[in-house]
């Protein structure tokens, strides 16, 4: 029997990449993101393949949109093996500029969506008696970001909803997997939040994050879906993507400095 992944935020950048990863490896693939037109291409380009593919647009924030996801997808394929939660925001800034409506939208979709998705597979996955989540955190769940406070709040708290699961669940034959990143060369900038002191803080925030995408030794998308895939395929507890191992080794022996290091790359005109 083909398996089933479900891939939240699958439209473009890690998610796009993972679905046409798994599908290349045989896998049925449910797409879930907010943009249908976008999302409708990865599902063409994966039905084109000869694989089979199913696009519901979907926002994760929504519990009864996710639901009605789940629901959609055990309908048509009447079995879901991996669930991929990857929808997410960045939001970088001083943390005063930011407003409740930042915060609510930050952790909605950093958090709330990565536990509606779990919410509702998780009945399937009990009776089934198996399954996999992956959670795509961020280094930023790993190491503390100033001036990202909103973005590394809600990434620590996907760390330990994920560590908390994988050893509840693990007894029930559900293996939980966390995936942390650094900075990918993706477009997630389209929809990124940055606040500042001024109109030019904010200009020069979103620069310094363009710039910094162009550097060579940023992964790619296609890095990180190979990192899902082996750990789906090893089992693996959590997997640090490239630069990330360096950047959690660097907090783990020299924290001070590095949270100085922090503090003063993202502090721009605060």
């Amino acid at each position: 029997m083909t398996s089933t992944v479900l891939i939240t935020g699958a439209s473009q950048g890690i998610g796009k990449a993972t679905a046409l990863l798994f599908a290349q490896q045989g896998y049925n693939i449910v797409l879930a993101a907010r943009h249908a037109d976008r999302l409708n291409e990865v599902c063409q380009t994966i039905t084109a393949s000869g694989q089979s593919a199913l696009a519901v647009p979907t926002d994760v924030r929504s519990f009864d949109q996710v639901n009605a996801l789940v629901e959609t997808a055990l309908d048509y394929y009447k079995s879901i093996d991996v669930l991929v939660n990857n929808a997410g925001i960045y939001i970088s800034g001083p943390v005063a500029q930011f407003s409740l409506e930042d915060w609510h939208q930050t952790i909605d979709t950093n958090l709330w969506g990565y536990i509606h998705t779990v919410h509702a597979l998780l009945p399937h996955w009990v009776e089934q008696g198996n399954g996999t989540i992956v959670n795509v955190s961020s280094i930023g769940g790993k190491v503390a970001v100033p001036y990202l406070t909103p973005y590394t709040t809600s990434k620590f708290a996907v760390t330990g909803f994920t560590e908390a699961l994988r050893t509840e669940l693990s007894s029930k034959g559900i293996h939980v997997c966390g995936i942390y990143p650094n900075l990918i060369k993706s477009s997630f900038l389209e929809r990124a939040i940055f606040r500042g002191e001024n109109a030019q803080d904010v200009h020069d925030r979103r620069r310094q994050v363009s710039q910094t995408l162009n550097a060579p030794m940023v992964e790619k998308p296609e890095d990180v879906a190979q990192a899902i895939w082996k750990a789906v395929q090893n089992k693996e507890k959590e997997v640090l993507v490239g630069s990330a191992k360096l950047s959690a080794t660097a907090n783990e022996v020299f924290p001070g400095i590095m949270q100085w290091m922090l503090k003063h790359i993202f502090k721009n005109r605060d």
